[in-house]
């Protein structure tokens, strides 16, 4: 079991997101509490973050610990050409 933590950006990135697709955001990252056994997740090289996280047209870029068992939430963003 894994403990979430949300940067505050991350927070209020979500907050300008609307309702529906912050439920959807909301619901796959609890999910990553089981992680590194999650769905949607791919590991990142050459990237500031080491994990995103695909939910709709949306991505959470995340940092895991796997020793300590932390999730970080570090960003939320709509995916387009600038997003990665």
């Amino acid at each position: 079991m894994n403990l979430i933590k949300w940067k505050k950006k991350a927070a209020k990135q979500l907050s300008k997101i609307n309702f529906a697709n912050q439920d959807a955001i909301v619901d796959g990252v609890d999910e990553l509490e089981a992680m590194p056994n999650c769905k949607n997740v791919i590991s990142l090289t050459n990237h500031e973050y080491q994990y995103r996280l695909r939910v709709g047209n949306y991505r959470v870029f995340f940092n895991f610990d796997g020793v300590i068992h932390i999730v970080f939430i570090e960003e939320v963003k709509k995916r387009d050409e600038r997003t990665y």
